[in-house]
């Protein structure tokens, strides 16, 4: 299967990552990434960064290393209403939005409430993509969650990083099993992450690409395989085919 675009990465900015932003580019397209993006962690992950960070991304190339560079953010949900930790005035300044749910960030509840946080967040427009909804710490309705991301137009992650034996993420397999059948059933999209926060794993995606081929994931719903596919969720891209044109 072809597979081009990570979009889920950390950076030493981050505080717990350990490579800069042009390793993780360089290294992706070692790779053979074509679409690559960096999504720090919002400002309340213990030692992310502050809102600052997330208001310069004009002064970095958008193509480096023979790739294209898109600057996002991993914004954290915060509460049951699904708030996130940027202020309004900061999500347009990002190319794409990942929202997750992480523990430091906003406690874990029943499984009506961790549902309601990631119904709430697929009502911010600056949210393109449900980062790791994998995680048995937050139980979460399923049949919910994928059917809304059909509806609203949200990307649902894979995340192989949480499929790493020595993941906190306990029960990434079994929530995969269970949101990839609904995935087929409801045809809702997802895009696989890396999730990398050092540089041997900027594109690396060869435990998540193991369970889709396990369960015969349907090539048209993972939207790794061409960034034409991404277009219609993410706004940034919409001069991809023209950049393409201007290439052949």
């Amino acid at each position: 299967m072809n597979d081009v675009v990570d979009l889920h990465s950390h950076t030493i900015a981050c505080g717990h990552a350990y490579n800069t932003l042009y390793e993780m580019v360089r290294a992706a397209a070692g790779n053979g990434v074509v679409l690559f993006g960096s999504s720090e962690h919002g400002p309340r992950v213990p030692g992310s960064c502050p809102e600052m960070y997330f208001s310069n991304f004009k002064v970095i190339p958008r193509h480096l290393f023979g790739i294209r560079l898109l600057m996002g953010c991993e914004l954290n949900i915060v509460d049951f209403q699904g708030n996130v930790d940027l202020r309004d005035n900061f999500l347009p300044r990002l190319d794409y939005g990942i929202a997750s749910l992480h523990v430091p960030c906003c406690a874990p509840g029943s499984m009506a409430e961790n549902t309601n946080a990631y119904l709430g967040v697929m009502e911010n427009p600056y949210v393109q993509i449900i980062g790791h909804p994998d995680d048995d710490r937050y139980p979460v309705d399923y049949d919910s969650l994928v059917s809304a991301a059909a509806q609203h137009h949200k990307l649902l992650e894979v995340n192989s990083s949480s499929l790493h034996p020595l993941s906190p993420r306990k029960g990434a397999r079994e929530r995969y099993l269970k949101m990839l059948e609904l995935c087929i059933h409801y045809q809702t999209p997802i895009i696989i992450g890396s999730d990398a926060h050092c540089e041997a794993d900027a594109g690396n995606h060869k435990r998540a690409l193991a369970l889709l081929e396990e369960v015969k994931f349907p090539e048209h719903l993972i939207m790794n395989t061409h960034v034409e596919k991404l277009v219609p969720y993410i706004p940034a891209l919409n001069d991809w085919k023209g950049e393409q044109a201007c290439h052949d």
